[in-house]
């Protein structure tokens, strides 16, 4: 699902576009609620002009589900703090229609979105720490997929710096 750097002609245009990640609820919420400091590595990635953010309708759903919760919105200024987070998230965060089902099928029916979510937007990664999702690692590798914590991201990440 990524380019190929050998490659020429069209094929060759698009190792110049930013690659795509699809992050997963809770790893959204450690990056923007809990600033978990394994999420960094994202946070610089997808302020860089390298990496984009992939969302969908389905997934912006289950966010705004969880973010609804009573844990998120103790008061009026910390509902306001989420909600500028999920603005931002929404600005930057590039969206695309689940289009293509994943050639995978996830234990998890709830977490199936992501997977879909990735092949439709022809991602490079996806960042869970979804335990069902983790499991389909090896299967979407074949396909050109790393599904990865975002530990494992952030070491990759930082060897390429």
């Amino acid at each position: 699902m990524t380019a190929d750097p050998s490659a020429t002609g069209p094929a060759a245009s698009a190792i110049a576009r930013p690659q795509v990640v699809v992050v997963d609820t809770n790893v959204w919420l450690d990056l923007h609620y809990f600033v978990d400091r394994d999420c960094q590595s994202l946070a610089a990635a997808l302020a860089s002009k390298g990496w984009v953010a992939a969302r969908c309708e389905q997934t912006d759903a289950e966010l705004a589900t969880v973010l609804r919760r009573p844990r998120f919105s103790p008061g009026p200024a910390e509902r306001s703090r989420l909600h500028a987070c999920l603005r931002q998230w929404q600005a930057g965060a590039r969206l695309f229609a689940l289009s293509v089902p994943a050639p995978c099928r996830c234990r998890d029916p709830d977490d199936q979105k992501f997977l879909d979510l990735a092949w439709s937007a022809q991602a490079a990664v996806l960042l869970t720490k979804d335990r069902a999702l983790l499991a389909l690692a090896r299967q979407a590798r074949r396909s050109g997929l790393a599904i990865l914590t975002p530990r494992e991201f952030a070491s990759r990440f930082d060897q390429l710096r």
